[in-house]
């Protein structure tokens, strides 16, 4: 059975809180408990960094304890070498070393030295993968530190969409637009038709733009040569009115009077027509 939403933020929660990330707590299964009710901490890093370590607190930590024990180390061995020292001047009988067993010495130390080096390649090796895993496991961390805030503010977002989808489906008329009502297979294969229409619209209207420069020279061209056209029409029209108006005058208004006349003669024949009864 699928688990519901709050029932996984609460088990991821618990599971957060279950396992507290801390440094002191990440080094007691090497160190032993820690009494946080003991002594107090003598060392000057601050506590801060043991309770809200970061990866860069961490590294300055790191840094500062190495120099600390590098100090430290050196401080040692100068105290232990001139107590021996001493020990060996004012000794009774005074200590003596022969020169053989300064050679057996120097043999086993440096057979010591290169046992030593091979331990701390391991051991840097070691470091440096301890290191890298530690930086991974921060970096999953802090994504699954960020998941859960997104998960524990995912319910407020549902609900505002799911209100949104609510008003948009009350304000919509029921049938002004079908298309609104589609599923979403359908929807997608609708929005692809028209991504296609688009892209064909595109293209004819790319070609069209490449013709337009040949058909404004060409409409310059014809309206070029309609001018001279043009020109003589208004020139044709000029004569032909003048040469009308010149008729009318040498005819006197005789035009005139054989209309009427010839009107007249078409009444009479259609009045004698009727009465006599011929059909036309």
């Amino acid at each position: 059975m699928a688990q519901s939403h709050s029932e996984v933020l609460d088990a991821l929660l618990d599971a957060q809180a279950s396992h507290e990330l801390s440094i002191i707590k990440l080094s007691e299964p090497i160190s032993g408990p820690l009494k946080q009710n003991g002594a107090e901490r003598t060392s000057d890093v601050s506590a801060e960094v043991f309770e809200n370590p970061t990866p860069a607190s961490l590294e300055a930590d790191l840094a500062h304890y190495k120099e600390l024990f590098s100090k430290l180390r050196f401080s040692y061995l100068e105290q232990v070498t001139k107590e021996k020292f001493i020990r060996a001047i004012v000794g009774d009988p005074p200590l003596v070393v022969e020169h053989q067993e300064n050679v057996e010495l120097e043999e086993s130390l440096a057979v010591a030295k290169a046992a030593l080096k091979a331990q701390k390649t391991e051991v840097a090796e070691l470091v440096a993968e301890l290191e890298a895993r530690g930086r991974e496991l921060c970096r999953k961390y802090e994504n699954i530190q960020m998941q859960t805030t997104q998960l524990q503010e995912l319910p407020e977002k549902i609900g505002a969409l799911q209100t949104s989808v609510e008003e948009l489906k009350a304000a919509q008329q029921p049938g002004s637009n079908p298309t609104l009502n589609l599923p979403l297979e359908k929807t997608l294969a609708l929005v692809e038709e028209r991504e296609r229409e688009r892209a064909e619209l595109n293209r004819q209207l790319e070609q069209l733009q490449v013709m337009v420069p040949r058909k404004t020279r060409e409409l310059e061209r014809l309206n070029a040569e309609l001018q001279p056209l043009e020109v003589k029409r208004l020139g044709s029209t000029a004569s032909a009115r003048e040469a009308k108006r010149r008729k009318e005058e040498a005819l006197g208004g005789v035009g005139d009077d054989l209309e009427e006349r010839g009107r007249w003669w078409r009444g009479v024949e259609s009045g004698l027509k009727g009465m006599l009864g011929v059909e036309g």
